[in-house]
């Protein structure tokens, strides 16, 4: 009876065994598959596969009212992202805005988050998406550049430049 015993004992050491080492090794399995993260392959300040072109704040016609800042946007990375936010050096607050219809007019109102998938072509532009801009300072004046950020869900962020703007000036 002794040495059945023993094979029992022996049994579940085995088993305790194999699950420590089954619990171990998880947490390496999962990292295996997992993309990159967008902030991780691109230099700082910047998200791999973003590219931005035409950028422009134009300034509003009446002092101390928002400004907006309108730019393309194409996105040819791997991994899904989603833009939720945008600051802007130099104002006050900024929000990504979208133009959209309700209760049969066309409202602005704060954008639902912007899901980009490779291939993604978005044009923030008068009439729809864009970036307002709240209390632009003085430092945001007319031939000068401001400094525009995205920020992603999970923190990443992409900067970029936009020409500045006067009210009236091709936006």
């Amino acid at each position: 009876m002794t040495k059945g015993k023993t094979d029992v004992n022996s049994n579940a050491v085995r088993t305790r065994f194999a699950l420590m080492l089954l619990a171990a090794t998880l947490p390496l399995a999962a990292c295996e598959g997992e993309a990159d993260d967008p902030a991780e392959t691109a230099p700082q300040g910047t998200v791999a596969g973003i590219e931005i072109s035409d950028a422009r704040l134009v300034l509003a016609p009446v002092e101390g009212n928002p400004a907006a800042v309108y730019f393309d946007l194409a996105y040819d990375g791997e991994k899904g992202i989603t833009i939720r936010d945008a600051r802007v050096e130099g104002a006050g607050d900024a929000d990504v805005h979208d133009v959209m219809e309700y209760d049969g007019r066309m409202q602005m109102n704060t954008a639902d988050p912007i899901p980009l998938t490779k291939g993604t072509e978005v044009a923030f532009e008068p009439g729809g998406k864009h970036v307002m801009v709240f209390e632009p300072s003085e430092a945001i004046a007319p031939g000068s550049t401001a400094r525009v950020t995205l920020v992603f869900a999970g923190g990443a962020t992409h900067e970029f430049d936009a020409e500045v703007r006067a009210a009236g000036e091709e936006r």
